[in-house]
């Protein structure tokens, strides 16, 4: 079993992650996965250990087990990926951890 990959994205992000990291698996991520993730990480945490939300995304290419927390005061998501066993799979999800956490933040309007 490998490694679980971490990193964060910004959290407006979030929907476009799991939207792809959900194709690579081959599961087909609809409106109620949704509903149910954003609703999940509301109260998250990610100073605190049991302040997270998992949720898993079981496809027909890989089982994959998202864990999140939100930056308390911030923009980011913290994300864990595990079950991405493949080096492609392993690849693809760096790559959209990297990819989602880049783009500047909307700016705040005052």
């Amino acid at each position: 079993m490998s490694e679980p990959i971490t990193g964060w994205i910004w959290g407006r992000n979030l929907r476009a992650f799991l939207e792809l990291l959900s194709r690579y698996a081959g599961y087909s991520f609809a409106e109620t996965d949704w509903e149910t993730v954003e609703a999940g990480v509301l109260s998250t945490d990610d100073e605190t250990p049991d302040g997270w939300y998992s949720y898993p995304l079981v496809g027909t290419l890989a089982a994959l087990e998202v864990t999140l927390a939100q930056a308390v005061g911030g923009q980011e998501m913290s994300v864990e990926v595990a079950g991405a066993e493949t080096r492609d799979l392993q690849l693809r999800t760096d790559t959209l951890l990297s990819a989602l956490s880049s783009a500047l933040p909307p700016a705040c309007s005052t």
